[in-house]
């Protein structure tokens, strides 16, 4: 089964479980895009009630958790220096990880600590392996899940709106044209959506400083 073959398969099969599983898929480091998951499966919740888009966000998110942690627990268990050799292998580059991609994960990792697990959500190309450079780091568990739950919530909610927008505002009819239509906007509203989160932590520290 071919990539095409397995988004028509997701698109046309959508329920809980699909999207638990399939975004679980996503978040790890196997490539699969969350706008074949939620968006259509937001959509379909307006469309036809066979789903609510409340829920669908959850198991989305419950669906990332688990993505996020089998990463997480891959490279604490198996360390950097076997990390890097897969991310230097054939099969690591048909995942398309490379060597530059995990560099470049782990360096957002140092640039902005254990908060990088939420950050790191809402940016297309670190998202699915943000979760590597915090196993490394041995980061606490509790706040490793506090992060990624509430950035993968986040960025499941903006999808699942970008769904349920493509059902109020326009005349679609199939989920494939969801997904296509809603891989257009993911991206630039998942930095709009970055900058934001930035500012306000920012606002956030100056007062915090500026009390002290």
């Amino acid at each position: 089964m071919n990539s095409a073959e397995l988004f028509r398969w997701v698109l046309e099969n959508l329920d809980y479980w699909v999207v638990t599983i399939f975004m679980a898929i996503e978040s790890s480091f196997i490539p699969f895009p969350s706008e074949v998951v939620v968006p259509p499966a937001a959509w379909k919740a307006m469309a036809d009630g066979s789903m609510n888009i409340v829920l669908v966000v959850v198991f989305a998110t419950l669906g990332a958790n688990v993505g996020a942690l089998f990463n997480y627990y891959l490279a604490r268990w198996l360390g950097r220096p076997i990390i890097y050799k897969f991310a230097d292998s054939r099969i690591g580059h048909m995942c398309l990880i490379d060597r530059k991609s995990v560099e470049h994960a782990e360096q957002f990792f140092r640039d902005h600590g254990a908060a990088s697990t939420f950050f790191g959500r809402l940016i297309p190309a670190v998202r699915q392996l943000i979760s590597i450079p915090a196993g490394l780091a041995r980061m606490r568990m509790d706040h490793f899940l506090l992060y990624t739950t509430l950035g993968a919530g986040i960025w499941n909610s903006v999808l699942a709106l970008i769904g349920y927008s493509i059902y109020r505002f326009t005349d679609l009819k199939t989920t494939n044209d969801v997904y296509l239509l809603a891989t257009k906007y993911s991206h630039e509203i998942g930095y709009v959506l970055l900058a934001l989160a930035v500012v306000i932590v920012a606002i956030l520290v100056y007062k915090g400083l500026k009390k002290k």
